[in-house]
C-alpha cells in the first residue's frame, strides 16, 4: 500500500511539473535550453523510472524507523547548519523549504521564517522555476546529485550556482535535497539585504520622504484631472517612479481596462485588449474590496493570459504586485494593478498602506466626475 500511495504522489508530482513546463514555454528564447533540459529530464523519468515501478509495484517495503538517544547530536547538526557560512537550504522533493540557514535568509532576501514551509522557486526568477522543480525532483529520486544556474529577482543579471545533493535526514523515509547556492562569480552587488555593518543607512529615511512626494504628486494630479482622465492622470504618476507597470481598470459593475502603462519599448497592446474578467486578482480585489500584495507570485497565471496565451505575470517578469480597489462607501470604483519586476525592490507594506490612502482618494475624485 506504501508503494503504491508513494508512487501515486511521483505520477502526480510528474503531471505538476509538465504543466509548468507547459506554461514556460512563454519565457524569452534565451532561456528555453533550461526548460528543454528539464523537459528530456522528465522524459526520461517517465521511460526510465515510472514505467518499470508500474510493472512491479508488488516490490518494496517501508523503511525501519530511526531509533531515538541522538537529540544532542541532532541539536548540534542543526547549530552547524545553521552557522554555515555558505547559503544552503533543505527542502523536499517538491522544492518546499524545510530550513533555511542565516546566510540563505541574507543571501535570498528572505525575512526570517517566511521561506519555511513555502517552495524555494518563490526565491527565484519565474524562467528558472520549472527547471528547478525538476532538478530537486530528479536529485530526490535518487537520479545523482546535480547543479544549475539560476538567477534572483533581486540581481537578475548576476548568475547564481546552484548545488543540489540528495540526503537521508535520521528517523525520516524520504529523500531530501540540500541546495548550496553561490555565485556564479564574485561580483554580487551589495543590496538592501546585505545584513548591516557598523555604519548606519538612510534606506528607511528614504522611501518614506519618497512615499511622502509621492503623496504630494498624486494629491495635485487629482485635484488638477480634467473629467473622465483621472485614472489616466493617477497612472502616469504612479508609472517609473512607484511601479514598473500601472493596469487602471474603471467601473461600478463591469470592469473595463482604461490605461496600461509599462517599461520603455514592452508592448502594452496585449494588456489593452485584455478583458478585465480574466485577471483573477482584478476579480477578486473589485468582488471584497481588499488589496492584495504579492511578493514573487507563484501563480503565474493570476493575472490572466495575454493574446497569445502566455501568462501575463511571466511575460512581464513580475517579482511583486499591489492590486488595489478603488472604494468609496463600500462602491468600487475601479481597480488598480501595479507591477514590479526585474532587480526593482518588491513592494513593502508601508508602501501597500499609502496605495491604500491613495486609492481611497482616486475613488472620490472618481465619484466627483461620475
Amino acid at each position: 500500500m506504501a508503494q503504491t500511495d508513494e508512487f501515486g504522489e511521483e505520477l502526480a508530482d510528474f503531471v505538476r511539473r509538465v504543466a509548468e513546463l507547459k506554461a514556460a514555454r512563454a519565457i524569452p528564447a534565451d532561456d528555453l535550453p533550461s526548460v528543454l533540459d528539464a523537459a528530456i529530464f522528465e522524459l526520461d523519468h517517465v521511460a526510465g523510472r515510472l514505467w518499470p515501478w508500474y510493472q512491479r509495484l508488488s516490490a518494496g517495503a517501508g523503511a525501519a524507523p530511526a531509533g531515538s538517544g541522538e537529540r544532542q547530536e541532532q541539536q548540534l547538526l542543526k547549530t552547524l547548519f545553521q552557522r554555515l557560512p555558505v547559503p544552503v537550504a533543505l527542502v523536499d522533493r517538491e522544492t518546499v523549504v524545510r530550513r533555511l540557514n542565516f546566510a540563505a535568509i541574507s543571501f535570498t532576501g528572505a525575512r526570517a521564517g517566511y521561506a519555511t514551509g513555502r517552495p524555494l522557486t518563490g526565491l527565484l526568477a519565474h524562467a528558472d522555476r520549472a527547471a528547478f522543480r525538476s532538478q530537486t525532483a530528479a536529485v530526490a529520486r535518487g537520479e545523482g546529485d546535480r547543479s544549475m544556474t539560476v538567477r534572483l529577482p533581486q540581481h537578475p543579471s548576476v548568475p547564481v550556482r546552484a548545488t543540489l545533493v540528495a540526503v537521508r535526514p535520521s528517523g525520516e523515509p524520504r529523500t531530501a535535497v540540500m541546495v548550496v547556492l553561490q555565485p556564479a562569480d564574485t561580483r554580487v552587488p551589495a543590496g538592501e539585504h546585505t545584513p548591516p555593518g557598523g555604519v548606519p543607512d538612510l534606506t528607511e529615511t528614504t522611501r518614506h520622504a519618497a512615499l511622502m512626494d509621492l503623496l504630494d504628486a498624486m494629491t495635485s494630479a487629482l485635484l488638477t484631472a480634467p473629467a473622465g482622465a483621472v485614472l489616466e492622470r493617477a497612472a502616469r504618476v504612479l508609472h517609473g517612479r512607484f511601479a514598473d507597470w500601472v493596469v487602471a481598470d474603471a467601473g461600478d459593475g463591469h470592469l473595463t481596462r482604461t490605461a496600461v502603462l509599462g517599461p520603455p519599448g514592452e508592448d502594452v497592446d496585449a494588456l489593452v485588449a485584455q478583458d478585465p474578467a480574466g485577471c483573477p486578482l482584478v476579480v477578486e480585489a473589485a468582488r471584497g474590496g481588499s488589496s492584495v500584495l504579492r511578493v514573487r507570485p507563484e501563480d503565474p497565471e493570476a493575472f490572466g493570459r495575454d493574446a497569445s496565451g502566455a501568462p501575463v505575470l511571466i511575460r512581464a517578469n513580475v517579482t511583486s504586485l499591489l492590486c488595489v480597489p478603488l472604494t468609496d462607501g463600500g462602491t468600487v470604483r475601479g481597480v488598480l494593478t501595479l507591477f514590479r519586476s526585474g532587480a526593482r525592490p518588491a513592494f513593502s507594506m508601508a508602501e501597500a498602506q499609502a496605495m491604500d490612502m491613495m486609492s481611497r482618494h482616486m475613488a472620490l475624485a472618481l465619484r466627483a466626475v461620475g
